[in-house]
């Protein structure tokens, strides 16, 4: 398979969802500042000129983080990345589409690309305000969604690296996580697959989570890793 990817972008959590399956793949970095997704060899791809695709052993391709991550679980039953029951399955897709749709399309978006919101630069501060507005709300709802369990269905699955990713942005741009979502940050950044691709898409491993732990409240008391 191949996957089209930007490093420490929403196609993070799929790069960290094939390693967890452990599954053999080639990698191509798409450049988004120097327009790669825009070029033809990639729109014959991927018409919609987003990242991930991912390209399939038969050469379909398939797009959107929350589809594809749903695929790689449902494909591979015995690795236990997806709940069985209707309602667990049904509460694992509400959360992949509220993170993508939502936290990650209506939030960060404002912060990472104010000018697709609004033109005029003078409207660029409060853009990018109400993207971090929408980003905290979404957290909080989250943090109440995942409670004191460890991951978001309770067991590990690929709704996690999902979260993953945005808990990731916020520890990026100085986002404070509320103490649920902090402890599964944390925990995540424990996980050898994640530090092996955070490694391959150039990031010091070392150096994250300290901002999650001073802004978070469980700071002084509780670090779950």
């Amino acid at each position: 398979m191949k996957l089209y990817m930007t490093p420490g972008s929403c196609s993070t959590a799929i790069h960290i969802i094939l390693e967890e399956l452990e599954e053999a793949f080639e990698a191509y970095v798409v450049n988004l500042p120097a327009g790669d997704h825009f070029k033809p060899d990639y729109v014959a791809i991927n018409p919609k000129s987003t990242i991930p695709t991912l390209v399939r052993r038969d050469g379909t391709s398939l797009t959107e983080v929350p589809a594809i991550a749903y695929w790689l679980a449902r494909s591979h039953p015995r690795a236990g990345l997806w709940p069985d029951g209707a309602e667990n399955e049904s509460r694992l897709i509400e959360a992949m589409a509220y993170i993508a749709g939502t936290i990650h399309g209506q939030g960060f978006a404002r912060i990472f690309a104010t000018n697709t919101f609004a033109r005029n630069p003078a409207d660029h501060d409060s853009v990018r305000e109400l993207g971090r507005d929408i980003v905290t709300k979404g957290f909080a709802i989250l943090n109440k969604a995942i409670g004191s369990q460890n991951y978001l269905a309770g067991d590990y699955s690929v709704a996690d690296p999902i979260l993953f990713y945005v808990e990731f942005w916020a520890d990026k741009t100085n986002i404070a996580l509320p103490e649920n979502l902090a402890a599964h940050y944390l925990r995540m950044l424990t996980r050898p697959a994640v530090r092996r691709v955070l490694r391959e898409e150039g990031y010091n491993t070392a150096s994250l989570g300290k901002s999650s732990l001073s802004n978070s409240s469980c700071s002084e008391d509780r670090v779950d890793g």
